[in-house]
């Protein structure tokens, strides 16, 4: 096995949502179960969009590309978030529930959004 690594992996936002991607995946596999297939396939979708676009996005040639596919990767952190909140409302998921993933949620939004920042004013020097 090779120790190779892309630049996506040392990149603390990337670490940060493939650690709590777990649980909303597991949440996905409970909507399963309770018929909620639609909503089980929009959050898949939604987190995965989180990572895959960092990932992408660190394979860019410029800093400008670079910040492009973390803002698609920030609005998922708002998708995510608004699912988690219909979900809580009709029910389907408690609120402390939510509320931990939220805070998760709001971090990560946070720290891509400074990344995207340094991005675009390294790009202006």
């Amino acid at each position: 096995m090779n120790n190779t690594q892309f630049r996506f992996q040392e990149l603390e936002i990337w670490k940060r949502a493939a650690e709590f991607s777990s649980s909303l995946f597991q949440l996905a596999d409970e909507l399963d179960k309770q018929r909620l297939f639609r909503f089980a396939e929009q959050l898949r979708a939604a987190v995965l969009s989180i990572t895959n676009n960092i990932a992408e996005g660190s394979g860019s040639v410029s800093r400008i590309d670079f910040a492009n596919f973390l803002n698609t990767s920030r609005r998922s952190t708002f998708e995510v978030a608004n699912i988690l909140f219909l979900l809580s409302k009709n029910g389907y998921i408690s609120k402390t529930d939510v509320k931990n993933i939220i805070g998760e949620l709001e971090e990560e939004s946070r720290m891509i959004f400074a990344f995207i920042r340094t991005l675009r004013s390294q790009a202006k020097t």
